[in-house]
């Protein structure tokens, strides 16, 4: 199947498409600017009541009126656009495909993180892919004050540099070997410090091997080079270099600190290792784990997607590659504007910024305890997080709704993601029924595979404002490598936004018929050679489902839904079972009012209250029912509260179709608060390993 790239088939419907819309758009614009003038949001009525004379009452004021007679005067011109607009939507594709070439460091980034491995080869040891599904709520400017969020635009580039950068950062993996301990405690690890390299998004553990640009290395190997110098510095206080003159000065301080376990030479005794090379072989006797020149048994391992060279010179100013850049990772206006590029965890980084895969320099590295947890007899972790997932592959966003923000959001994803599949849907009576569609599906499909075949299907059966668009489910077929048999390895990646509207539950569980019902139509046809050719069956590694369901697990009221079969073919990895959800699942829906408050309104503080049960009580939304989560939804509220909120953004999984030697598991599963104050959901993400059972040579 051919993938549309263009809007419609000829250059003469194109023309037409964009004379129609100049001639509606002033009219659209000037409505819009009119509603929203008189829908404020919690933070323009708060600054109306500080200064109820204030220059935002007075703009009200005078733009309403204003509008008013430009919209009355523009009707005529919308009329007549319209007449040409609503039949050439008849004609107009269902989605549109771009494909934007990166350069040559971002495309090894975009191949599995390993110079000379691209998606054409798939390892033996297999993959490991991270699934990102977010609602960014980008309606029209006035739709949107309804969720208490205003200025689309600005909010859609936003989001797009946030998911961007989140995606880009180091990603840092610790593995200790210990027999006894398996988690990462604040006692041992309060001070650590190692070496650190790139990786693949698959990082095998320290018992498997590892190959980057050489030959394999366990990964428990300890350090035989300076971990703070890639060369033999001679100013490094670690080397012990016969006749240099050793430096004074902290490797990690650039002063001294009474507190540093580095330069303690007041101390008889060397409070970090029994084999320090900064203090000889004097504390043999008093071995620890905690020493920040050596691994001691952990691994800490970071890889890190190359950075956009234009996007590079901008962030670092007059900084060259070479030099070192301090980053504070405990800063919090990074996420408020644009994130740095190596934004870690809790902790401060000396992080060298030369960011070549063929020679990346031993740098140390200190890290507080990470926020990764497993709980009972879970099998992967699970945590609430401030960025979006290292490494980010594919990306599904519900409700971008807006032309403009859709064009803005695809231009900043395009800087991370090469393939994007956007302006999903239909418009005008074309498609599922008799509505009029106003808007399309709100959905956007990023990824950094290349995608092989798409298929857009409309729910038939929306009911009341939500027929109004054009909700429905974008299917995609994506290459992720090709075997030692030269067979296609690829995978199915579904995307959906289901019906709204509470108590229409029977509109929900039909659409999600649907939903399987196309997924398998979808399968089948794209599994099949063409005529007259024969082509080896593909090997399908993942198919996996995302998108806002607009229904819990925790809701009396979503009982149908929550026994559907669509949970028998798929796995949700926070499901215990129908109505139970495990007790480190959260719920994704914000309570708007607080999107404006100093405790929400950056992604650092919005973890903090997640992780907070008072927190999670006071900023998000529970189910109405009192049976089994009784709560209100209003924000302040005193009742005792079940469970965690109303968790309505899905990402499900399926091992159906795999090879029987195939598995599948879970890595880890994050609750992602990076889009704090410019969206009413928490992103949900998941990483999945797949393993085919082979062995490497």
């Amino acid at each position: 199947m051919v993938l549309h790239i263009t809007p419609y088939s000829s250059a003469c419907l194109h023309f037409l498409d964009g004379l129609s819309w100049s001639l509606v758009f002033p009219c659209y614009w000037l409505l819009d600017r009119m509603l929203a003038s008189c829908i404020p949001t919690s933070l323009e009525k708060r600054q109306r009541s500080l200064d109820p004379c204030s220059f935002l009452t007075l703009c009200a004021l005078i733009s309403a009126p204003l509008y008013l007679t430009l919209f009355l005067a523009s009707l005529p011109f919308a009329l007549l656009g319209f007449i040409i607009w609503a039949p050439v939507q008849a004609v107009r594709q269902p989605y549109l495909y771009t494909y934007q070439r990166i350069e040559k460091h971002q495309a090894e980034q975009s191949q599995g993180g390993q110079a000379g491995t691209g998606y054409g080869e798939w390892r033996p040891q297999g993959r490991s892919f991270c699934f990102c599904s977010a609602n960014v709520c980008l309606l029209p400017d006035s739709l949107a004050r309804f969720n208490n969020l205003s200025d689309t635009q600005r909010r859609a580039m936003e989001v797009g540099r946030r998911i961007r950068n989140g995606a880009s950062r180091p990603q840092i993996k610790i593995y200790i070997d210990s027999p006894t301990n398996t988690s990462i405690s604040a006692t041992s690890f309060s001070s650590l410090a190692t070496g650190f390299r790139r990786t693949s998004s698959l990082d095998q553990r320290p018992d498997q091997t590892h190959t980057t640009n050489g030959p394999a290395e366990t990964e428990t190997e300890p350090l035989t080079e300076c971990p703070i110098h890639s060369t033999g510095a001679t100013d490094c206080p670690a080397h012990s270099c016969a006749g240099v003159q050793r430096s004074t000065e902290c490797p990690v301080h650039h002063e001294k600190t009474p507190d540093c376990p580095m330069h303690s030479s007041v101390t008889q005794s060397c409070p970090v290792h029994h084999d320090c090379p900064k203090h000889g072989d004097e504390m043999q006797s008093n071995p620890t784990v905690d020493c920040p020149l050596h691994t001691s048994g952990v691994q800490i391992s970071i890889s890190a997607p190359e950075p956009d060279p234009q996007e590079e010179e901008a962030e670092t100013g007059n900084h060259r590659p070479g030099d070192q850049v301090c980053v504070d990772t405990g800063s919090m206006t990074a996420s408020r504007e644009s994130l740095t590029r190596y934004h870690g965890s809790d902790g401060g980084a000396y992080i060298a910024s030369n960011n070549t895969l063929s020679h990346v320099p031993r740098t140390s590295i200190f890290k507080r305890p990470g926020r990764k947890r497993r709980h009972g007899d879970e099998t992967f972790d699970h945590e609430i997080s401030a960025f979006f997932p290292a490494n980010l592959d594919f990306l599904a966003l519900q409700e971008v709704f807006d032309h403009g923000a859709t064009t803005r959001l695809r231009r900043q994803l395009h800087r991370y993601f090469p393939y994007v599949l956007s302006d999903i849907g239909r418009y005008g009576w074309k498609g599922c029924c008799s509505r009029f569609k106003f808007l399309n599906s709100g959905l956007l499909l990023a990824s950094r595979y290349p995608i092989l075949d798409a298929r857009y299907e409309c729910y038939p059966n929306g009911r009341s404002e939500d027929a109004l668009a054009a909700k429905g489910v974008i299917f995609a077929k994506v290459h992720v490598g090709t075997s030692h048999q030269d067979q296609r390895v690829v995978g199915y990646i579904t995307c959906t936004h289901l019906h709204a509207i509470e108590g229409d539950a029977s509109v929900r569980c039909e659409q999600l018929d649907l939903l399987l019902q196309w997924g398998a139509e979808f399968r089948q046809t794209t599994s099949q050679s063409p005529e007259g050719e024969k082509v080896l069956e593909d090997l399908v590694a993942f198919d996996v489902i995302l998108g806002d369901l607009n229904f819990d697990n925790c809701s009396s009221e979503d009982k149908l839904e929550q026994q559907h079969a669509l949970f028998t073919q798929y796995k949700d990895p926070c499901r215990l079972g129908p109505g139970e959800d495990k007790p480190w699942a959260l719920g994704t829906l914000l309570d708007p009012s607080g999107l404006y408050d100093e405790d929400f309104s950056s992604p650092e503080s919005l973890q903090k209250l997640m992780e907070n049960e008072e927190g999670r009580k006071e900023y998000l939304v529970f189910p109405p029912s009192k049976s089994q989560c009784p709560a209100s939804g209003h924000k302040g509220r005193k009742i005792p509260l079940k469970g965690n909120g109303r968790r309505i953004d899905y990402i499900l999984y399926s091992d159906e179709g795999m090879q029987p030697d195939w598995k599948l598991d879970i890595e880890e599963f994050s609750f992602v608060t990076q889009l704090a104050g410019l969206t009413d959901h928490l992103s949900v993400a998941i990483r999945l390993a797949v393993s085919n059972g082979e062995e490497e040579a």
